[in-house]
């Protein structure tokens, strides 16, 4: 934490923004009793960091280097070097879409959450709610989590669930998960600024 006390948040992020963009808007609302310290994208023209520019907050292009699935180890090292620059408190995962192992998770031990489409365990990976559909399921959800080394499978913070609705296409699934993670990241946000998740092993708990 730093002198003002202010929990700080670092976003990483590769698309659009818009559960980064629920989170700032809670942060500046009060909602959540944080700030935004950073927000790093491996895209130069991600649609994030111009959500973060519009709200006046330090967005930065990484170079994620020459991996496909993953930040090279110059880019990793850059990308620590910042969020530790910026003193962040949490790491926060939005729609980032390369793997973090190794040293950076080393370097962030138990900061590092993330959102995931689907009630994990259940549907871990890519397109989780067409999984879901395709499964049959009558009810999916979003679930925030810490993460690990694997995939999808650090302890989890919070869960919504969504019903899966007769006709559903993957594409109308999709969106209504959505609008569940702009409600379910930042109400975990505040609850992780607060102190108010404990690990345990597997579990978490939830203290007043």
């Amino acid at each position: 934490m730093t002198g003002s006390n202010k929990f700080r948040l670092g976003v990483l992020g590769s698309g659009k923004g818009s559960n980064f963009a629920a989170i700032a808007d809670a942060c500046a609302a009060g909602q959540v009793p944080a700030e935004v310290a950073l927000v790093l994208s491996d895209v130069a023209d991600a649609g994030i960091l111009q959500q973060a520019r519009d709200r006046k907050l330090p967005a930065e292009f990484l170079a994620p280097g020459k991996f496909r699935t993953k930040l090279d180890e110059e880019a990793e090292r850059v990308c620590i070097a910042r969020l530790q620059a910026a003193e962040v408190d949490l790491v926060v995962l939005a729609g980032f879409m390369r793997i973090l192992k190794g040293d950076f998770l080393r370097a962030f031990p138990q900061r590092v959450v993330n959102i995931h489409p689907s009630l994990l365990p259940a549907f871990p990976g890519l397109e989780a709610w067409r999984q879901a559909l395709d499964y049959g399921v009558k009810v999916t959800g979003c679930t925030v989590h810490f993460v690990d080394q694997g995939i999808d499978s650090g302890a989890i913070i919070a869960q919504e669930t969504v019903p899966v609705l007769d006709g559903d296409t993957a594409e109308s699934l999709h969106g209504r998960i959505q609008l569940a993670e702009r409600r379910l990241y930042p109400a975990a946000m505040a609850a992780l600024a607060r102190g108010q998740v404990l690990v345990r092993g597997r579990q978490t708990v939830r203290v007043a």
